[in-house]
């Protein structure tokens, strides 16, 4: 299965450590091999760099390490194919512009595509490519009211994220230029067993003077202590590097 990175925080800062080690596991130190992205805010809009290619061995990433950029958020994400060929339009983030806010999106899971179309039929947006994360981010996007309140975009998410994982995992970041959602579900954990708990695990760093970050990875990046498994459906909403809202399927409760 992928791997997703994401970062957010209070001010603009640099990913580069972070998306060295991510980008470590895109085919030397994992067999994510089939592409690679990242996608970061600047001035309102994205910039989005993608290759059908491993990270580990691109030397657009290297440009990337050797050109470090500043932002406050920055979705990243490494491909093991399981829907759609081997092509830069299957490869992940994505995005759209919704409401004059670019939209952006990632997913880690394997969808059953006919019961995704059956149940999630598309109207405004749809997709470049070949891929269930793609026609899912497409069905999101069609969900989505702009400009709305927070809560309400929130239960947009929470219900459509309850949808998706009755049609198999379904780990998402996603980020509407004011917050950045990220849902756990299950992923692979190795050895031939079916998807498992936990599909994210986040951390939460505060550095001087006044900086806040939340870090989310498929797999811890660091051994730092303070890593945390997000249990299976839990779904975050984050803002300036804090974590403002908390959902899980057992409780439905927003912190």
């Amino acid at each position: 299965m992928c791997e997703l990175f994401a970062m957010c925080c209070r001010f603009p800062t640099d990913a580069r450590s972070s998306l060295e080690a991510f980008a470590r596991h895109g085919g030397l130190e994992g067999p994510h091999k089939d592409g690679w992205g990242l996608a970061y805010y600047a001035d309102e809009d994205v910039r989005l760099v993608k290759e059908a290619e491993a990270a580990s061995h691109s030397e657009c990433v290297r440009f990337i390490h050797e050109h470090p950029f500043v932002s406050g958020v920055v979705i990243s994400h490494i491909r093991k194919g399981t829907q759609g060929r081997l092509a830069m339009k299957n490869c992940q983030p994505f995005a759209r512009e919704l409401g004059g806010r670019m939209q952006v999106f990632a997913h880690n899971g394997d969808l059953d595509m006919a019961r995704l179309r059956a149940r999630m039929p598309l109207r405004r947006f749809h997709p470049v490519g070949d891929t269930d994360s793609e026609y899912a981010f497409c069905a999101l996007l069609d969900r989505m009211r702009v400009p709305s309140p927070l809560h309400r975009r929130l239960a947009v998410v929470a219900q459509f994220a309850a949808a998706l994982r009755d049609l198999g995992p379904a780990n998402f970041i996603y980020a509407d230029g004011d917050a950045l959602f990220i849902h756990a579900h299950r992923r692979s954990q190795g050895g031939g067993r079916p998807p498992a708990p936990p599909g994210l695990h986040v951390l939460r760093r505060s550095c001087a003077p006044d900086q806040h970050v939340v870090l989310a990875a498929s797999v811890p990046l660091t051994r730092e202590q303070g890593w945390r498994a997000l249990r299976e459906g839990e779904l975050l909403a984050i803002q300036s590097g804090a974590i403002v809202a908390s959902l899980v399927p057992e409780t439905a409760n927003a912190l």
